[in-house]
């Protein structure tokens, strides 16, 4: 659109100086020359257009915005239509405590009020795109500055909105999935309606108040010692029963000996035993006496 204007100006220059007396209408040929050039390049810059890929372009003609979108590539066009560039990308608003992680500098944190009056701060990023066959509305009804009045308010309102209905506590731990998959919801809703979409909010960081944090985390360190004791006295348990086991085992066999074996039965296992030490290659056997049980002596 600049060359066109440029174009334009520069000829009616050349024809005014073709009409001025000399020596100025020397150069209205040249200058004309020139517009021409100028027109003709304008011309060219301004019917061909290219869409960059990942964005669409929105055609605006004397103030009425057209309802049909340029797509990615190459395009003919009106010279006269001013084209506006939308990304249709996945796009990272981060609202966060921690300075440099998001547009805006220094604490950028939600703090909202939980339903036990407790201060809850909260880092939120919310991963969102331009619907492209919503470019038209967006730029109609929004304007270009759709992030600060749109994905900035409703998302830090849909927070808000939610965190009251929780205790500070369930919002860090019990009742943190459920939550966002409210604000999830609510937050997708209100895009939708202004031409967005929704591709993931994740709640990154939730901060409780300083006695809270105390209070949670002595009651998580009593939790721990009481399944350590548990686990204390379950395997102090099962020692108990193997001794106890044992010891039964025990007793039954005395009773066993003491009742089930008769004196051929020991002669003969003494009998077996001495074979076996005398068959071993480290052992010599002597037996001296008279007596029912021999003596035996080794050499080693």
């Amino acid at each position: 659109m600049l060359f066109l204007i440029l174009g334009v100006i520069v000829l009616v220059a050349g024809t005014v100086l073709k009409r001025s007396p000399e020596p100025g209408n020397r150069f209205g040929g040249t200058v004309t020359i020139v517009g021409i050039v100028i027109l003709a390049l304008g011309l060219l810059s301004s019917v061909f257009k290219v869409i960059e890929p990942g964005k669409v372009g929105v055609q605006t003609l004397f103030g009425k915005v057209e309802d049909q979108v340029l797509e990615s590539g190459l395009h003919i066009i009106n010279p006269l239509v001013d084209v506006t560039i939308f990304s249709v990308q996945t796009e990272n608003y981060t609202m966060s405590a921690k300075s440099n992680e998001g547009p805006v500098e220094g604490d950028d944190a939600i703090r909202v009020l939980s339903s036990d009056g407790l201060e809850v701060t909260i880092d939120l990023s919310v991963l969102y795109k331009v619907i492209p066959s919503k470019a038209p509305f967006i730029m109609q009804n929004i304007g270009n500055d759709y992030v600060d009045k749109i994905v900035r308010p409703v998302t830090r309102t849909a927070i808000r909105d939610n965190a009251v209905s929780y205790a500070a506590v369930d919002l860090y731990s019990t009742k943190r999935q459920e939550f966002q998959f409210k604000i999830n919801k609510t937050i997708s809703d209100n895009f939708a309606k202004n031409g967005l979409e929704v591709q993931q909010i994740l709640v990154r960081n939730i901060t409780l108040p300083a006695t809270v944090r105390a209070s949670i985390e002595s009651k998580i360190q009593a939790e721990q010692e009481s399944q350590k004791m548990q686990f204390v006295l379950a395997k102090a348990r099962q020692e108990a029963d193997v001794k106890r086991v044992e010891a039964q085992g025990i007793a039954d066999y005395q009773k066993i000996l003491s009742t089930g074996l008769s004196d051929k039965q020991l002669q003969y296992e003494s009998i077996r035993a001495q074979k076996e030490i005398a068959l071993s290659p480290n052992t010599k056997i002597i037996i001296m006496g008279g007596g029912k049980n021999p003596i035996m002596l080794s050499d080693k």
